[in-house]
């Protein structure tokens, strides 16, 4: 603690919001993670990307437990980490990371390990745990002090580990993915509470869930093989992917193609748009473009020829992928498609957006 009055428990007891600069390089088996990040003092930061592109390994190197092979670690200035002569301990940093498991001490109460960061930096007992208690309230806990980790669901175990987290005072909070082992009423009341306790803390969240990134971030990142390949706010990045892997985070379809008569065209198939900056964009004769629709807006039965290359259910009907986009079909109309078979496709040009492709 730092020595501040008691607050009111509707206002979290959180230090000044701190600026982080990182340009992380860490040389991997397969690649190079090699990833720049500017977060403003009090901002949330999301990053996506598939399993395997250095998300982890970019909040292990941040949170001190990888070291650098390159760029350097900035935070209010003070330098954290520069390869290969600076390196700042963990527990050093005013960074913490919360990850998928919540790591209680098992043997101390839900009390006891929410205090435990303040004690081990010298607080009175009875001061932190005051402190405990009050973070309890604000993650949703009252009296739950006593409980034990056994007697905590995996909920309140992660409500408990956002408490210890932010007890201790942080300037930056790393999420990793820590609602992905939730159910998905649990992840909602979870995200709920973060988004709350982390406002106007500097925080950097990994996850594979647009929503978690459109309910938590500011901006959003998008790494590929330890790159970034594209970043912006959170809803301008969603609507708009550069990539496959972006459209998929989405839940959209791009497809590739240039610019004809001002539509979009590939490979024989041809989509319209009734989307203004689309327009003008088409304008552009042969200028490399990407289609932009949600799978929903797609339909069989007439337009042009797609090959199936697959059927996935889902819980609600049946997407069929083929070599022009993916359409979602009701399980009665998805019995007489086979893979291999030829279909008709089209989307409506108040359903499709076009982007620039590289």
């Amino acid at each position: 603690m730092s020595g501040r009055e008691p607050a009111d428990p509707a206002v979290p007891l959180i230090p000044d919001a701190a600026a982080l600069r990182a340009h992380v390089v860490v040389r991997r088996r397969d690649f190079a993670v090699d990833i720049a990040l500017d977060v403003a003092p009090g901002d949330t930061v999301a990053v996506m990307g598939r399993s395997g592109a250095g998300k982890s390994t970019l909040l292990g190197a941040l949170a001190g437990l990888v070291p650098l092979d390159g760029g350097e670690i900035v935070l209010d200035g003070r330098v954290l980490d520069r390869a290969p002569r600076v390196r700042t301990a963990p527990m050093h940093r005013g960074i913490v990371l919360l990850g998928q498991d919540a790591r209680l001490f098992p043997h101390l109460s839900a009390r006891e390990n929410v205090a435990f960061g303040p004690r081990a930096a010298g607080v009175p007992a009875s001061v932190a745990r005051s402190s405990a208690d009050e973070w309890l309230v604000r993650v949703g806990l009252p009296g739950a002090g006593d409980r034990r980790h056994a007697q905590l669901s995996g909920g309140e175990q992660q409500r408990v580990a956002v408490a210890r987290a932010l007890a201790a005072e942080p300037r930056v909070v790393l999420l990793d993915e820590p609602l992905v082992a939730l159910d998905a009423v649990t992840a909602a009341e979870v995200r709920a509470m973060l988004r709350e306790c982390l406002a106007g803390v500097t925080t950097i969240a990994v996850t594979h869930d647009a929503v978690d990134a459109a309910a938590l971030a500011d901006r959003l990142v998008i790494v590929e093989r330890g790159r970034v390949t594209q970043e912006g706010p959170v809803r301008e990045v969603l609507a708009a992917p550069a990539t496959a892997v972006a459209a998929a985070i989405a839940g959209l379809e791009r497809v590739e193609g240039v610019a004809r008569r001002g539509g979009w065209e590939s490979a024989g198939m041809r989509l319209e748009s009734s989307d203004a900056a689309s327009l003008t964009l088409a304008a552009e004769e042969g200028t490399p473009l990407a289609a932009v629709f949600r799978a929903a807006d797609m339909r069989l039965g007439e337009g042009c020829p797609a090959t199936v290359r697959r059927l996935e259910p889902t819980p609600t009907g049946v997407r069929v992928v083929t070599d022009r986009g993916t359409a979602e079909v009701s399980p009665s109309e998805a019995t007489a498609i086979r893979v291999g078979d030829v279909v008709l496709v089209r989307v409506e040009a108040d359903r499709v957006r076009f982007v620039a492709a590289s």
